[in-house]
């Protein structure tokens, strides 16, 4: 580990960038869902909490700041960024709440990755090392 790794206001940073992308979201479904643009033929309660339903699964690890949860999260985070791009592709009404979504969704996979990283580093916390087999 690097001393810049190992730093803990970098982990600190990081931390934090993954806490407001991934709470910023939390905030920017709703808002979007319910109040910005909700869909005319479905009930944007209905709809809000349908996208809300993945972010509840990581919920306890990101505010007790588990760095496994960060890591798996990620997985979660996946499927924003695919509905940004699409949104940001489809639909020219909705391009700047896809934008911010897109900006939101990227600090949180970003943050999440790089403080399970380093916090996991700093914790001891890792992959175990194959054993070299030897030869024959």
């Amino acid at each position: 580990m690097t001393d810049t790794e190992a730093n803990p206001k970098n982990v600190l940073i990081a931390r934090r960038c993954a806490e407001i992308g991934y709470f910023g979201l939390i905030v920017l479904i709703l808002c979007w869902q319910i109040w910005l643009s909700p869909h005319p033929h479905v009930n944007p309660t209905v709809t809000a909490i349908l996208w809300l339903i993945p972010l509840i699964f990581p919920l306890k690890g990101m505010i007790k700041a588990n760095p496994y949860t960060h890591a798996w999260s990620s997985f979660v985070a996946c499927l924003y960024v695919t509905h940004a791009l699409v949104q940001f592709y489809t639909e020219p009404a909705e391009r700047y709440l896809a934008a911010v979504e897109f900006i939101l969704v990227s600090m949180w996979l970003v943050g999440s990755i790089f403080y399970a990283r380093w916090r996991g580093r700093q914790l001891g916390l890792g992959l175990k090392k194959k054993k070299p087999q030897g030869k024959g």
